[in-house]
């Protein structure tokens, strides 16, 4: 199924944390393409992920509305958040969401069974997902055999099972190392221009955003500014950039320094400590190299 437009008008979403009122979206508009490939950037806390979420079906608007094709998703009641997510939107996480215990076949097939698809139907489809995310040979083994990057594309080909035309890749990359990031943006990009699919990617790393066709700047819950790669090389986008990428790369190091103390009090097994320190470690070995590239010494 090809892609198919969003139009978002004056968004708000309000959380309340005890008594504590926070507005993570503030009457956010916009307007995106039916097969157009567009990221999302800004920095932490600025309405990103919530945005992501209310588009997709998993969070509801306090205010504004959504919609999607010919799908008013802020009108949609439980049940129908439910088929709206199996049939019209698929979910690419930072966290991957695979199941440990399947393999990589099995975990792209689980939502054509939720979906209640024939076994002949699943079989085929899940043959050419794999060839599509260049997999096949892999088909048998489980998340914990696949590289990250590997990973991630076992995750785009589950999102894209139900033939859903809209993509929703929340920090798709942001796990992973340079190379196993190009990997999965590469196929993000063949997905849309291949298949026509609409994607909206969030991100933090700007050479990942720059793939996509256009690039939507949120801050404080609005969009700021919606620029062409291209402008996102231009100086004055650059500096804000380079602040956000300090940012992100100091959020890194006080988690790193947590971990480490975490470990230390015995509050965490040796095993968990070594997988979530590389990790950070890869993520902030990712924000150094973009911000030498910019010409920032670290």
């Amino acid at each position: 199924m090809k892609g198919t437009g969003i139009a978002v008008k004056d968004l708000v979403r309000v959380y309340r944390i005890g008594s504590m009122e926070v507005q993570a979206l503030r009457g956010l508009s916009m307007n995106i393409k039916e097969s157009e490939m567009v990221s999302v950037i800004g920095p932490s806390g600025s309405g990103k992920t919530t945005l992501l979420n209310i588009v997709g079906g998993l969070d509801n608007a306090t205010a504004g509305s959504v919609r999607v094709g010919d799908t008013e998703v802020t009108g949609l009641d439980t049940s129908q958040l439910v088929e709206f997510r199996r049939k019209i939107v698929g979910h690419i996480f930072q966290t991957l969401n695979l199941i440990p215990t399947l393999t990589a076949a099995e975990n792209i097939e689980l939502p054509m069974i939720a979906r209640g698809m024939s076994r002949g139907e699943r079989t085929g489809r899940v043959k050419k997902l794999l060839e599509v995310v260049g997999l096949t040979e892999r088909a048998n083994h489980k998340p914990d055999e696949l590289s990250g990057g590997e990973q991630q594309c076992v995750a785009i080909a589950a999102a894209l099972a139900n033939d859903a035309p809209v993509l929703l890749a929340d920090e798709p990359t942001g796990e992973l190392d340079t190379m196993n990031a190009k990997v999965v943006v590469d196929f993000l990009v063949k997905i849309n221009k291949e298949f026509g699919k609409t994607i909206v990617m969030v991100t933090h790393d700007p050479s990942v955003a720059r793939a996509a066709d256009r690039i939507l700047r949120i801050e404080d819950g609005t969009i700021a500014a919606s620029l062409t790669p291209t402008q996102l090389l231009e100086p004055t986008v650059a500096m804000s950039y380079i602040d956000q990428l300090r940012t992100r790369l100091a959020d890194i190091e006080a988690q790193i320094e947590k971990l480490d103390k975490a470990f230390r009090a015995g509050k965490i097994s040796g095993d968990e400590y070594v997988e979530q320190r590389q990790r950070l470690k890869q993520t902030k070995a990712s924000l150094e190299d973009e911000l030498h590239r910019l010409g920032v010494v670290t």
